[in-house]
């Protein structure tokens, strides 16, 4: 999304909710460096965001969404700001992050494995059959234990 249009000036306000992003995380990303310094209302000293602030910060909004931290989130930030040069820099950042995310929807998977094996388990249970009831445990215990295997990576 790019916010050029014909308003040139937003407050914190506007700026979260166009962004997604509350106000105190706003000026939290500013002190800590992920965004340049916002410009400041000459009158009032009031944080007065511009469309490019808008952008980028909308940038920083979707790698937020993706779990990325906020070092990688700073680093990817400030090479944007270099262009080509950094482009093996940018994709190794986001290359690291796409196998968080892929870590990340195994243990969802295994997650989901172990609830549909429970949801077996009562199944079974309610309709009184033991021996079915008995196998199902043990997938679950089997899964249950990589399930704490794949937690610890």
């Amino acid at each position: 999304m790019s916010f050029s249009t014909t308003r040139q000036r937003y407050s914190i306000r506007e700026a979260a909710a166009l962004t997604g992003l509350p106000a105190s995380t706003l000026r939290y990303y500013e002190s800590i460096g992920i965004i340049m310094p916002i410009g400041r209302d000459e009158s009032s000293g009031h944080r007065v965001y511009t469309p490019s602030d808008l952008d980028v910060l909308t940038a920083v909004a979707c790698l937020s969404a993706t779990g990325m931290s906020v070092a990688d989130m700073r680093h990817y930030i400030a090479n944007n700001r270099l262009g080509a040069d950094a482009a093996n820099q940018q994709i190794e950042l986001l290359q690291v992050q796409q196998e968080h995310l892929a870590a990340e929807a195994r243990q969802i998977a295994l997650r989901q494995q172990y609830v549909a094996l429970k949801i077996d388990y009562w199944m079974a249970v309610s309709e009184g059959s033991k021996d079915r009831a008995a196998q199902i445990s043990q997938d679950a215990g089997a899964l249950a234990i990589e399930l704490a295997k794949s937690a610890k990576r």
